[in-house]
């Protein structure tokens, strides 16, 4: 459960939340909806432990993993499929104990390495990424392609795409900007 009781933060002088109480509990889902300015971002950051009450409390589930939809691109010149892919750290990590067991010759550590790479769905890992950047309207050829070859709007799905790929619970900060009714539709089912 997320709670926030009694929650205060100001940004400067300016208040954002003065004493806000609200619990969102598993399952639950719930839009937040306000003008530019309004503190959307900052509470989002909140969630992310990025910034701190000034008054109040706030709590949420310590084993919980929080995608959030990045508003910059690095200029990288890795494929928007590695991009895609990055996302999943915990993959990503598997990945290195294989490379570092090998590379010790390790053979009992590579082996282990290797089963939580298969428990971590690994070996489909490029095809569900490959599928998330279809839906987003993305050719397969694109997916070859270096990040820094995007546009500023590709570059944002190239985020989302990478959100997505992350195992979490929950899913922050405005996952539809840059996106057609279609990419929309097929995020919301």
């Amino acid at each position: 459960m997320i709670r926030f009781n009694q929650f205060s933060l100001a940004r400067g002088t300016k208040p954002l939340f003065e004493q806000i109480k609200f619990a969102l509990n598993p399952g639950e889902k719930a839009g937040l909806v306000g003008a530019n300015g309004a503190g959307k971002s900052t509470l989002f950051s909140v969630l992310r432990g990025d910034l701190h009450a000034d008054g109040g409390d706030f709590s949420m589930p310590p084993s919980w993993q929080i995608a959030h939809v990045a508003q910059e691109t690095p200029a990288v010149d890795r494929t928007a499929l590695d991009y895609t892919l990055d996302g999943d750290a915990q993959l990503r990590s598997i990945e290195a104990r294989i490379v570092a067991a090998s590379a010790a010759h390790d053979g009992a550590a590579e082996a282990d390495a290797h089963a939580a790479f298969t428990d971590a769905d690994g070996y489909t890992a490029p095809a569900r990424a490959e599928t998330l950047l279809i839906s987003l309207g993305f050719t397969l050829a694109q997916t070859k392609e270096p990040v820094t070859s995007f546009s500023g709007g590709r570059r944002m799905r190239l985020n989302l795409a990478q959100a997505l790929m992350c195992r979490s619970d929950l899913l922050l900060d405005e996952p539809t900007n840059h996106l057609d009714l279609d990419a929309i539709v097929w995020l919301e089912d």
